[in-house]
């Protein structure tokens, strides 16, 4: 029988930062409450979108109560992750996202799908207990053959 032995601190980071990843999404898709999302981020944190900046857990708590009215049937699919550590309790995150969802404008008759392969930047930082997203970039949003614009 083999000793046990301790993973590395940067093998355990990366697995618990790409479980925070997985976490994020998955709470995205399923449109969680706001206290989910906000427990993944840090106080001051920052986020970049397509339509704008956002501030702060109130920021963010806009930004998803609009989000969640909009979108609906959201499906992320992570389909790269890098993940490389950086000064002090910190990591850089490089990933793309597919993200596909539907909206439905007044008086439509029918939804519109939308499907992008969103590419992101993140910085997260370890506040003592865990990883939580200070910084979230959309660096480019590219649609999938066949999707309006956003």
């Amino acid at each position: 029988m083999s000793p046990l032995r301790t993973p590395p601190a940067e093998h355990t980071a990366t697995s618990a930062i790409g479980q925070l990843v997985s976490d994020w999404y998955r709470a995205l898709d399923r449109h969680e409450p706001l206290a989910v999302l906000a427990a993944m981020v840090t106080d001051d944190v920052v986020l970049h979108l397509p339509e704008g900046a956002v501030h702060g857990h109130s920021g963010l708590a806009q930004w998803y109560e609009a989000v969640t009215h909009r979108f609906f049937d959201e499906e992320h699919t992570l389909t790269s992750l890098e993940v490389r550590p950086a000064q002090g309790p910190c990591a850089e995150v490089d990933l793309v996202v597919n993200w596909q969802t539907r909206v439905w404008q007044a008086p439509a008759a029918r939804s519109t799908w939308l499907g992008f392969d969103a590419h992101q930047r993140w910085t997260v930082a370890h506040d003592g207990a865990r990883w939580r997203i200070r910084t979230y970039t959309v660096t480019a949003l590219a649609p999938m053959p066949g999707s309006p614009p956003l």
